[in-house]
């Protein structure tokens, strides 16, 4: 190109591939669904929305092991509680290798899904977010819900052009008033493990995806609710 020709001059045509081909889908999408039921069953309200909030621990340990190997970084999870663990993969130190659920290696301390925790707040920054706000905890006393066993699809489903899998629990409220849900989140359980595999360290539970619901959700006296969550892929 010549020093001084008219910027109108320059080839700026862009490529056909670029343009829209009718895949505008996103290529990810996590959806959260909320059924609830009165005392004698019947469905009383349905809630969907969008799930868009994957947190800090979720981010961490889905970085693949190359990134460590290059960057030499040491990266930190922080469970329910407050502590903190160190992990710089592909070293000889301590901490060296996230144990999914392998009983073979894993010495009994399984990685695994823990449940889905309902609370009563909210949080306006889910990335840096730990632990719901203001956990609802398991039992029958006043303002507690029975929290059911999380359920996991045991295959992936194949409809049209998309592809997805749900995480879903049920909770039941046995007290004599109503209770409101105003966030939820899902909470993992991991190991690591050290490079040569010969001890273990539990981390305990890990808040992996945050949601604040956009409206309140009343489960009444002797009412369930089930939450779940969908997460689907498109070509």
């Amino acid at each position: 190109m010549m020093v001084g020709k008219e910027i109108h001059d320059i080839d700026v045509d862009m490529p056909k591939d670029v343009y829209d081909t009718g895949k505008e889908i996103p290529t990810f999408d996590a959806y959260l669904t909320i059924i609830v039921r009165d005392s004698k069953g019947k469905v009383i309200k349905v809630h969907r929305q969008r799930s868009h909030s994957p947190t800090a621990n979720f981010i961490v340990l889905l970085l693949p092991l190359v990134y460590f190997q290059y960057s030499s970084s040491a990266l930190s999870i922080t469970n329910t509680g407050g502590s903190t663990y160190s992990i710089q993969l592909g070293n000889s130190s301590i901490n060296t290798y996230i144990l999914y659920p392998n009983a073979k290696f894993n010495s009994g301390q399984q990685s695994a899904l823990i449940m889905i925790q309902v609370g009563s707040g909210s949080q306006s920054s889910p990335y840096n977010a730990h632990s719901l706000a203001a956990p609802i905890a398991n039992g029958s006393g006043t303002g507690q819900l029975i929290y059911g066993t999380p359920s996991v699809s045991s295959t992936i489903t194949v409809s049209g052009s998309s592809a997805y899998f749900y995480i879903s629990q049920a909770f039941n409220n046995q007290t004599s008033g109503t209770i409101d849900i105003t966030e939820v989140g899902i909470i993992t359980q991991i190991s690591l493990s050290n490079y040569a595999i010969t001890s273990s360290t539990n981390c305990g539970n890990l808040l992996m995806w945050y949601d604040a619901l956009s409206s309140a959700i009343s489960v009444p006296a002797g009412g369930t609710v089930v939450v779940t969550y969908t997460f689907m892929v498109n070509p």
